[in-house]
């Protein structure tokens, strides 16, 4: 049974285009305790997250200017907002949707038209988890110092970044170009560029290189899957490219990789 104790502090930012749907879910939540907040798009809910830290946003998808899954890889690149739970909200309901949503971060994905006894109850429920996981790490980390986002942390250059490393690491396998990619995380393909280079002294394409070839490092020392499925897994058309790749980097192929790694992991007779 919830209390208003239980809620009367919790702030809930809605991100949504629609003036409707925003009034729906004040008027629901006008009901409760909560205090409420509105943006109107993406980056509009990004800024207000960054200046309220709600406990919670319930993030529309399609939406102009900035999308809601644009919003929430900021969001989750952010360490000042990486922690706050989001609900997508979305009008489409097809897996892929759901998917994307979860695969990004976002801790629920509720369908248009939903009921509105079920998403106050899913509300609550991550609300609790939100702060039940605030207490264990404020306990794991009784005694130290407390860890403190720091400017360079959340430059918004440094957030773009880390963004587009995320969505990259997460997609190997079916990489889009570097326009998307870009358009991905809120900016343009030329802006990308520039901060990735400045942030990390390489470019997008040599990262996706390095990416790729340590996590097939990584596939060829602790699994068995097959020199072939690697590839594919980490983006290479076929395994003579990757052997290719690999060689180029690491100075052998990837079957002598594995083979030296395993006659160092059999124990001698």
């Amino acid at each position: 049974m919830q209390t208003a104790s239980d809620t009367q502090t919790r702030k809930i930012l809605i991100v949504d285009d629609s003036a409707f749907e925003q009034r729906v879910l004040v008027d629901l939540l006008s009901e409760l305790p909560y205090r409420v907040s509105v943006a109107f798009n993406g980056l509009q809910g990004y800024q207000l997250a960054l200046a309220q830290h709600p406990d919670l946003i319930l993030l529309d998808v399609r939406m102009p200017s900035m999308d809601g899954y644009t919003a929430c890889r900021l969001l989750k690149a952010n360490p000042v907002t990486q922690d706050i739970p989001i609900i997508f909200l979305s009008g489409a309901d097809a897996d892929e949707e759901r998917i994307m949503g979860l695969s990004i971060g976002g801790v629920d994905f509720v369908a248009k038209p939903f009921s509105p006894g079920e998403l106050a109850a899913r509300i609550q429920v991550h609300l609790n988890l939100a702060r039940r996981a605030s207490q264990t790490r404020a306990a794991a980390s009784a005694g130290e110092a407390p860890a403190r986002a720091t400017a360079a942390d959340t430059d918004p250059d440094a957030v773009l970044v880390n963004a587009a490393k995320r969505l990259i690491v997460d997609n190997l396998a079916s990489l889009p170009g570097l326009a998307e990619i870009a358009r991905s995380v809120g900016t343009y393909r030329e802006k990308l560029s520039q901060v990735f280079r400045e942030q990390t002294g390489m470019t997008v394409f040599a990262f996706i290189r390095e990416t790729r070839i340590r996590r097939g490092e990584e596939l060829l020392r602790d699994t068995d899957i097959d020199v072939q499925d690697i590839a594919l897994l980490i983006g290479f058309n076929n395994a003579g490219n990757f052997a290719t790749a690999f060689r180029e980097r690491i100075g052998v192929t990837p079957s002598a990789f594995r083979q030296a790694i395993q006659q160092k992991k059999t124990p001698l007779g």
